[in-house]
């Protein structure tokens, strides 16, 4: 019978400590006013963009940016910090609703499956997340909090209903925001979108515009996910310009600009298709060429309107409009009123002046249907000069570009020629709000927040429709639930499946009046708009989150999660954060620090000829080449991202049940940079458990009956010197590695490490060994932790301080240069690091003498710590 050895089974130890972190409680963060909080310990808050618990449960990519937050969640206790790390799930909305229907399974019984399979493979990987505070956005206990910071919005005038112009989808039965939808089509599923105009409520986050634009400043984001967010708030500054319609008396179309300067140049106005006042200036034998264009504006997304490299499109109205710059009777003040996609209404007023010598867009409508083109940009101050440069296609604008001498008003009131930029500007806006007729305006591109989903599973609004009109629900009713429904699918109406329960629709008000309850409800993002704040203090019963524990943890040090995030989601927390430190409810400003996107992790797939990507099933790999299993045809291998009609899904229970889950998190980490996206690659896996095992080994014996661990370690020796300078170099190229989110090169730094003790494992002492085991334990904790308990560490690993650095062993003693004779190198030398300028020529001399015999040295160069060069004739 083979003798059993002790070989390194995650399948035991990750269970075996995960049981115990569990039981013992190990990860809770403590709170002001718990009785172990200790105020002497700074705190640090590591947050995931906690997850939608979908059925198909976890993938691959999903731990990667988990295990990042854990590893600095472990680094950060044992640096001292008391750490809330915590986890909760997003559970209410569109995806949830959708999947319970194709299953006939109520939602509710169907999220509560599936978050069981999250936290179940969550647990399996060993992240130490505090899961005392797990909170759920469905939780009725969570959710009255969310209805009730939605009552102060409300009151603080920041929510109101509205017949807005919104997407609605027709095969999903609701109403989706503009950041759901992608060119005319619905972001989940892929289906057709239509503008219509329904009762919505929305939310203010355009009062606080300028706010989420000037805190972006000081926060550690990326300058990239900065810009978009600057880029979706939109800022810009200029003027509004009223033009009088002619043969429309006391009719004015109020155009935005960003650029009133060029307001000599406006030669057509353009109104969005759906601005009010395009039916009531539109001529009669216009009208049917209008509403054509405007129904086929309507399916058109934003993103394809505003599409620069578009063919432009455009109907005339038929109505003309007065340029204000111009006297009465001037031919040029009579400009057309056209109507084109690539206006928005919803953007400064709905209507533009166009500049064709100015603006790009301008310039292709205007050649595009032979409308003028004034000149007003001057090459010199000749007109005939201007007239010719936009002859040439020299129309575009700059800072430095000189007005043309003819734009000035016929009185001389207002002249531009010689003016810098900034003061035309302030001149021309000065001069319309003389006249009425102007002013100085900062708009936004930022829309209202639509707040309300037709749908059933979603937060129901505190609201009651009364004949008095709107009325909030008491604070004390809160949470209003949903009601039990067996039929909760869309109708096939912009109407929420909740009108259908109408013993829960009809009710009363608090003074026993009849009322109907609110059926439109919350989307997906508003529990995930301050689930942060609740992380603090989930199990409070008084308030949302008590402002000892949101001063206390606020902001949020570490957030981590994908970029898909970086408008909507970010945009929301940010602007509930705001409103409720206005309301004197939280301290803080901004919710998050600092904020990380982490890459996508892939994997690969294969296509035909024709470009199709072909199911794994049917694939046959050999090697590096593969073909179709059924035909033979070769398939060209890609790299895409996950998913099951690809077939190319990697589930993370597979790789712990062979590899363990140490071994998934620190492939992970290794892959690359943790901002870069890197395809799974299941060839690699093999390499990282190999670390472990080395590891393992330089601690446990192969027989149990040799021990726990290798006789040479029981005894108390000194450390070995050379592995010692090496351990202490790991240390701190780890600790700043980790500081920095650079994992993959901090686990690099440990295989070597590893790599140097193997050769030397004799000589390695336990001190070292338990050192070593401090360093690993951020990224594989259950083996770390079980080589801790084996070498006979104080206490728990997962509790242990981080490991000293002496810098004096971070200097090398000695220095190895290479030696060359003219520019080539001929030998080595090591001399002592501090060596003096002689002792190391001396030294190369000595060493290469063979190479100097009988040539003359003209030149001697030390560059130090790396090499000598002899010049020789």
């Amino acid at each position: 019978m083979a003798e059993a050895k002790q070989t390194y089974d995650p399948a035991t130890i990750e269970p075996k400590w995960q049981a115990f972190w569990r039981e013992h409680d190990v990860f809770r963060a403590r709170n002001p006013g718990d009785p172990d909080f200790d105020p002497r310990q700074p705190k640090f808050y590591a947050l995931d963009m906690f997850p939608y618990p979908s059925a198909a449960g976890l993938h691959v990519g999903h731990p990667e940016g988990y295990t990042a937050t854990d590893i600095v969640s472990r680094w950060k206790r044992a640096k001292g910090c008391n750490v809330l790390h915590p986890m909760g799930w997003d559970a209410f909305g569109l995806p949830a609703e959708q999947y319970a229907i194709q299953t006939n399974t109520h939602p509710a019984r169907t999220t509560a499956a599936n978050i069981a399979t999250f936290r179940r493979q969550l647990q399996r990987l060993g992240f130490s997340y505090d899961w005392s505070r797990e909170i759920s956005t469905a939780d009725p206990k969570y959710f009255r909090w969310t209805q009730w910071i939605w009552k102060r919005l409300y009151e603080r005038g920041l929510a109101y209903e509205s017949n807005a112009p919104v997407w609605w989808c027709e095969a999903l039965g609701t109403v989706l925001a503009n950041d759901e939808v992608v060119n005319g089509r619905s972001e989940r599923g892929d289906h057709a979108c239509e503008r219509r105009p329904l009762r919505q409520w929305l939310l203010r986050i355009t009062d606080y515009a300028e706010r989420l634009l000037a805190d972006l400043e000081p926060l550690e984001w990326s300058e990239s996910l900065k810009t978009m967010q600057r880029e979706w708030i939109g800022k810009s500054e200029g003027a509004e310009i009223d033009f009088d319609v002619l043969g429309h008396a006391g009719t004015r179309l109020r155009a935005f600009t960003t650029r009133p300067d060029t307001l000599f140049g406006a030669s057509f106005l353009v109104l969005a298709p759906e601005h009010p006042l395009v039916a009531e200036v539109t001529t009669a034998a216009r009208r049917a060429a209008v509403e054509a264009y405007q129904k086929a504006a309507a399916a058109k997304s934003e993103l394809e309107r505003t599409d620069l490299a578009k063919d432009k499109t455009g109907v005339w109205t038929g109505a003309m409009a007065h340029n204000p710059l111009f006297a009465a009777d001037d031919p040029r003040g009579r400009i057309p009123v056209w109507i084109a996609d690539y206006v928005i209404v919803t953007y400064g007023t709905g209507a533009i002046m166009a500049v064709p010598a100015g603006d790009e867009r301008d310039f292709a409508f205007a050649r595009k249907f032979g409308l003028p083109i004034p000149a007003i940009f001057a090459p010199a101050t000749s007109d005939a000069e201007a007239d010719a440069a936009v002859a040439r296609g020299e129309r575009c604008c700059t800072a430095e570009a000189p007005y043309a001498a003819h734009c000035r008003t016929a009185d001389g009131t207002l002249a531009l020629a010689g003016r810098s930029l900034a003061d035309a500007k302030r001149a021309t806006i000065a001069w319309l709000e003389a006249r009425g007729r102007g002013a100085a305006k900062v708009t936004y591109r930022l829309r209202d927040w639509l707040f309300s989903r037709q749908r059933y599973w979603g937060e129901p609004f505190p609201v009651l429709h009364t004949a008095d009109g709107v009325d909030l629900v008491p604070d004390d009713q809160l949470p209003v639930e949903l009601p039990v429904m067996d039929d909760f699918r869309p109708g096939g109406t912009p109407e929420s499946p909740l009108v259908r329960a109408r013993e829960w629709v009809e009710t009363l008000d608090a003074r026993g009046r009849p009322a109907q309850r609110e059926v439109n409800t919350m989307p997906g993002a508003a529990g995930s708009s301050w689930y942060f704040l609740r992380f603090c203090d989930p199990h409070n019963e008084r308030e949302f989150c008590s402002r000892a524990a949101s001063d206390y943890w606020l902001p949020v040090d570490l957030y981590v999660g994908g970029t898909e995030h970086a408008v909507g989601h970010l945009l929301y927390s940010r602007f509930w954060t705001k409103v409720l430190h206005d309301d004197g409810r939280v301290g803080v400003v901004e919710p998050f620090r600092k904020l990380y996107n982490q890459g996508m992790i892939q994997a690969f797939a294969y296509r035909d000829a024709r470009g199709a990507i072909v199911p794994m099933a049917a694939v046959k790999e050999d090697g590096d080449t593969a073909v179709h299993a059924t035909t033979g045809e070769p398939l060209e291998r890609i790299v895409t991202k996950m998913s099951k009609r690809y077939g190319n899904v990697v589930n993370p229970d597979q790789v712990v049940d062979e590899y363990g889950a140490d071994t998934l998190r620190l492939y992970e980490m290794y892959m690359g940079p943790l901002a870069d996206s890197k395809p799974w690659n299941p060839k690699d896996v093999p390499g990282v458990h190999r670390f472990l095992q080395r590891s393992w080994r330089l601690a446990v014996p192969e027989f149990p009956e040799h021990g726990p661990i290798h006789a040479w370690l029981r005894a108390d020796r000194a450390d070995e010197p050379a592995l010692e300078r090496a351990l202490h170099r790991t240390i701190h190229k780890v600790d700043g590695d980790i500081e920095r989110l650079a994992f993959n090169t901090a686990i690099a730094a440990m295989m070597i490490f590893v790599n140097e003790a193997t050769k030397a494992m004799e000589r390695l002492s336990r001190s070292q060994l338990l050192r070593f085991s401090q360093l690993l334990q951020p990224f594989a904790p259950h083996l770390a932790e079980e080589l801790w308990a084996r070498l006979g560490g104080e206490g728990l690993l997962a509790r242990a301080p981080w490991p000293a650095v002496d810098a004096k062993l971070l200097v090398d003693d000695e220095v190895e240069l290479a030696v060359q004779v003219l520019g080539k190198v001929r030998t080595r030398i090591t001399v002592p690091a501090d060596a003096a300028q002689d002792v190391v020529l001396a030294a190369a001399r000595r060493a290469a003498a063979a190479w100097l015999d009988g040539k003359t040295i003209q030149k001697e160069i030390v560059v130090p710590k790396k090499l000598v060069n002899f010049v020789v004739r």
